[in-house]
């Protein structure tokens, strides 16, 4: 049996790994310090085999008990985003810097684990210029203290010089899709959600690209690099989604217009967000034999049947304010 800690795992991933992991021989140990207001209403899995710590990762006396008998580590805790970030910087460099480098610090006195996914984004490369999808070897020009801290965590993780355990960086496209603890500020589900309940949205320099990757495809490939051998995974960085799934935003636009053709759409220039910027994710497709399932038309036919939902509370709030990432909780210092 794998014995997982997932750190950060009652976030928007980390529900949807625990759903996909419950029913396989995996053990997980869900770490999450719950600073998000809507955390509370999650419906957590009772079992033997998932358990849930509230902690602190930035608490190292508390934090080294709960690695002393797992033997893989998945981060994805952190404030995200560059709008939480910019909102709570102090608290922002102390969990998504301070805090995971306390925890990469740490594994190193723990010889029982073997493996160390840290989830980073695909907002690392900010805005390429060429029009080629670019690899995982292209310069990283990360232009929010969001991916600047992820960037400063990848090299971390890779300047450690050791062999006891595998570290395998994974850069993350844009997420969309289901998930038991949901979010409507990433793209897709965001245009969805706004083009069906207000009937209008504004998008702000929609020729801008991006990567979108379905949450369950992130599920499937952190369980892919869990059960590949070392040689395949050690030190290695990975683009992590399709390249099927490049889009622009007006080209989200258009496939949820069909679906929502009285839906009123207002393009605008001059967007706070200049990311900019397509990705190729051959390596993971060739080195892990990894490929995504569900492209976008996908998720965008899963979140307006959710949202059509009989008295789907999503619609009843306002969902977009509500989310959680502007939700701190006060004692979270």
């Amino acid at each position: 049996m794998k014995n997982i800690l997932l750190v950060g795992g009652s976030g928007y991933i980390g529900t949807v790994i625990i759903d996909d992991f419950f029913n396989m021989n995996i053990k997980i140990k869900d770490l999450d310090f719950n600073i998000y207001g809507d955390q509370k209403e999650i419906i957590r899995k009772k079992t033997k085999n998932v358990s849930y710590v509230n902690l602190d990762l930035r608490d190292t006396k508390l934090l080294t008990k709960h690695l002393e008998d797992i033997d893989s580590v998945v981060i994805l805790a952190g404030l995200v985003g560059e709008h939480i970030t910019n909102k709570y910087k102090s608290l922002s460099k102390t969990i998504n810097e301070d805090g995971l480098i306390n925890l990469i610090d740490e594994v190193e006195n723990h010889k029982n684990i073997n493996n160390v996914i840290f989830v980073s984004t695909c907002s690392n490369y900010g805005i390429t210029k060429n029009e080629e999808l670019v690899s995982e070897e292209y310069e990283l020009k990360p232009l929010s203290p969001y991916a600047k801290a992820k960037v400063k965590i990848e090299h971390y993780l890779l300047s450690k010089n050791q062999d006891s355990y595998a570290p395998t960086i994974l850069r993350f496209a844009t997420a969309f899709g289901y998930s038991p603890r949901m979010r409507f500020d990433l793209t897709v589900n965001h245009f969805c959600y706004s083009m069906l309940k207000d009937k209008k949205i504004e998008v702000f320099d929609a020729d801008t690209w991006r990567p979108y990757c379905h949450v369950k495809d992130f599920s499937r490939l952190i369980l892919t690099v869990l059960e590949s051998e070392k040689n395949k995974i050690h030190r290695k960085v990975f683009n992590a989604g399709s390249d099927k799934n490049n889009y622009t935003k007006e080209g989200i636009v258009n496939l949820i217009h069909k679906q929502l053709p009285d839906a009123n759409v207002v393009f605008k220039k001059g967007g706070v967000d200049r990311r900019d910027y397509r990705v190729s994710f051959k390596k993971v497709e060739h080195e892990l034999n990894f490929k995504a399932k569900y492209n976008v038309e996908h998720g965008i036919d899963e979140i307006i049947q959710i949202l059509n939902q009989e008295n789907n509370k999503f619609l009843k709030e306002d969902a977009l304010n509500i989310r959680g990432n502007f939700n701190i909780l006060n004692h979270v210092k």
